[in-house]
């Protein structure tokens, strides 16, 4: 059967956009290529027209979904530093981004998966990393400001998602963006 041109680009990013749900939801490892594959609606077979080996979709989903995240932090509609930096903690310190995983960034889904991995996966993911790293040093003015909020962010959710209660929940989210500000204010 032939193809139109372009089909099969798009069928990978289709492929990577559905991995990535899945992967940051739970977990890359515990997840096989068969449950990849289903939940896109394509055969286990397929996979191999499109990536030589799990490790191959799992840097691939990385790159994808980091540069997503850099499309994102890229599209703030704000220059100004403290509306910037505002914005991206009411969009990022949301309970609905600690509920909704398959929907969120892929930083604190799936770093300790990444620091697992091998050295190449892990130069893939620093590589895509400092891009957006980049992003919040221009807006911060600092490289230790932009890992430090970076970091706190990524911890911020970790910990709201390991969390039952849901006021628990909240006051980590609020907690973290007024210690984000507070420090942000007490080094500007």
């Amino acid at each position: 059967m032939r193809y139109k041109t372009g089909y099969k680009e798009q069928r990978r990013k289709e492929l990577l956009h559905i991995s990535g749900q899945i992967a940051k939801k739970n977990g890359f490892a515990a997840t096989g290529i068969d449950a990849f594959m289903k939940a896109s609606g394509v055969t286990s077979g397929a996979f191999y027209s499109h990536f030589s080996s799990k490790n191959d979709l799992f840097k691939a989903l990385l790159e994808n979904e980091l540069q997503n995240s850099i499309q994102m932090w890229q599209d703030n509609p704000f220059e100004d530093a403290e509306q910037w930096i505002e914005f991206e903690l009411n969009r990022y310190l949301s309970l609905s981004h600690v509920e909704r995983p398959a929907y969120g960034c892929v930083l604190p889904a799936l770093a300790s998966e990444v620091a697992r991995s091998d050295l190449q996966l892990k130069q893939t993911y620093q590589a895509e990393l400092m891009r957006g790293q980049q992003i919040f040093k221009h807006h911060l003015g600092s490289e230790e400001k932009a890992w430090a909020v970076l970091c706190q962010l990524i911890g911020a959710i970790i910990m709201a998602r390991s969390i039952a209660d849901e006021n628990l929940k909240q006051t980590i989210l609020t907690s973290s963006k007024a210690l984000i500000l507070s420090c942000l204010e007490t080094v500007a």
